[in-house]
């Protein structure tokens, strides 16, 4: 994209401000895990990545692998919603779902399959997760589905969420400036 997804104006506000007012009602705290300078004016706590699994480095912190890593070791919640700052689409009504589902499951990891595979940025997870992250962190693991599979996981496919995104778009995210301007548009519209 070539600038800081979540600072994108969409709907008259950043969109991560966006997705902070849908989350919020839906849980007990949102935190981004990101540079806390850059959200502080728009009222978000913040957390910056931490190193916690030692890997040392600019580009080892800024994996989201690591952002997943400090989010579980920073809460005290039993469950937690990781959400991608890119994902304009999201509703109060699907993430009210995906929690619902998360609540009553067995598993570590509640997570959506879409047609391109897990989503592991619009998924919950246990705070349990956290040891087992960073491990996987430090044997070399960057990529989240990779190190996804050594937790019990729930999957949940499109069929189980349609009646709750109709639209089939909730999942999408903006990873070039069509997806921004398309979504820029729906939300115009909305």
């Amino acid at each position: 994209m070539g600038r800081e997804k979540g600072l994108l104006a969409v709907g008259g506000e950043p969109l991560i401000v966006r997705t902070a007012r849908v989350v919020e009602p839906l849980v007990s705290e949102v935190t981004v895990v990101g540079p806390p300078e850059r959200y502080a004016s728009l009222g978000l706590r913040a957390i910056a990545d931490q190193d916690i699994a030692g890997l040392g480095g600019k580009e080892a912190v800024r994996a989201p692998l690591v952002g997943i890593a400090t989010a579980l070791s920073a809460t005290k919640a039993p469950w937690n919603l990781i959400l991608a700052c890119d994902l304009p689409y999201l509703t109060a009504e699907w993430l009210g779902w995906l929690l619902a589902r998360a609540i009553v499951s067995e598993a570590q990891i509640v997570v959506p399959r879409s047609p391109g595979g897990l989503e592991p940025l619009a998924a919950v997870y246990r705070m349990e997760c956290a040891a087992g992250i960073v491990a996987a962190l430090q044997r070399g693991i960057r990529k989240v589905t990779d190190a996804m599979i050594e937790f019990r996981m729930e999957c949940l496919s499109e069929s189980d969420w349609t009646g709750h995104d109709p639209g089939g778009r909730v999942l999408r995210n903006m990873n070039a400036p069509s997806d921004y301007e398309e979504a820029k548009k729906w939300i115009e519209t909305k």
